[in-house]
């Protein structure tokens, strides 16, 4: 694995170029005030009725119609949801400049087809790997996220270049870009997503609540338990690495997790993970992402609400809540 860094990147590559960040959620408004404080020429591209287009100014960001932003820009960064990019890039393939770079944080709009760019676009994936909010914090910093990045395999080399400038403008080349293919990233992120930090961690927890619980054991001091050490294991692992965390904990601590985290993720767990990734690379849940926003979300709405009420979350407000 070669880690490319700041010096290794030539930044004059964005020189004079103008940069279109379509969306303001959690990634584009992290990329495009670190683009921004880059001295890049940068503009957010959001649709008229959109409320972020205020928020955008008051951040010192110049914000234009999405037409407008695509058609001024000569890299254009797609960070809207991924199930609407398809509907999106027919909309601005249009307004799209000849000879213009087309990027992604995520390679799921190219992998699963979503998106079919025009031959003469450069496209390259710069994919952060974590959350905006952090993204943007270590940048203020003076610090950055790894990230990932690629272009297809028959891209021109001035792609690759944009791809590593861009990365080292918000802030990614600080802590270093490795290169991956979209299908690789987009493929190992959903299954993150599925199968383990995102959907398996959670639920474990849960499982964990409801089983001390269950045994008599009080719902604040359960979630104390099973929720609120988990900052400090990932904390520990972000240091030390997990054979480092386990030689930090206690042999108390350090026998219970020999002697327990395999009875509970044991091979018939393995296995259902092979079927999410199975799963995945057949396309089956890109599908499902489209069929949820084609019928307004429904399963996120109601597990959204279902979560909301659920015993856990008592405890947590309870727990949270601020002295009188």
């Amino acid at each position: 694995m070669h880690m490319i860094r700041d010096a290794d990147i030539d930044a004059t590559v964005l020189d004079g170029k103008r940069v279109a960040i379509i969306g303001f959620g959690n990634q584009g408004r992290a990329q495009a005030l670190n683009l921004k404080d880059s001295g890049i020429n940068v503009v957010v591209g959001l649709r008229p009725s959109s409320l972020n287009a205020a928020v955008a100014e008051t951040l010192g960001l110049e914000v234009e119609l999405v037409d407008e932003a695509v058609a001024s820009a000569d890299i254009v960064m797609l960070l809207a949801p991924d199930e609407i990019h398809g509907e999106l890039y027919r909309a601005i393939e249009p307004r799209l400049r000849q000879g213009a770079a087309l990027g992604f944080s995520h390679g799921l709009s190219i992998r699963f087809g979503f998106v079919k760019p025009r031959g003469d676009l450069d496209i390259f994936l710069v994919a952060p790997k974590g959350p905006g909010t952090a993204l943007r914090s270590l940048y203020k910093d003076g610090r950055g996220m790894i990230a990932l990045w690629a272009v297809p395999e028959n891209a021109r080399p001035k792609a690759r270049k944009i791809a590593l400038a861009y990365g080292r403008a918000i802030g990614c080349g600080r802590a270093g870009l490795i290169h991956s293919t979209f299908a690789e990233e987009a493929e190992a992120d959903l299954f993150n997503e599925q199968a383990v930090v995102w959907g398996a961690v959670p639920e474990l927890l849960v499982a964990g609540f409801e089983t001390l619980v269950e045994g008599g054991v009080k719902p604040e001091i359960a979630y104390l338990e099973c929720v609120g050490e988990l900052k400090l294991l990932a904390d520990l692992i972000e240091a030390r690495g997990i054979a480092g965390m386990r030689e930090a904990i206690s042999n108390t601590a350090e026998l219970g997790a020999t002697l327990g985290g395999r009875r509970i993720i044991d091979e018939g767990v393995r296995t259902r993970m092979r079927d999410v990734l199975g799963e995945v690379r057949a396309g089956k849940f890109a599908d499902a992402l489209q069929e949820e926003e084609l019928a307004a979300y429904p399963r996120l709405k109601a597990a959204r609400r279902d979560a909301r009420e659920t015993p856990i979350e008592a405890a947590y407000r309870k727990l949270s809540a601020k002295p009188d």
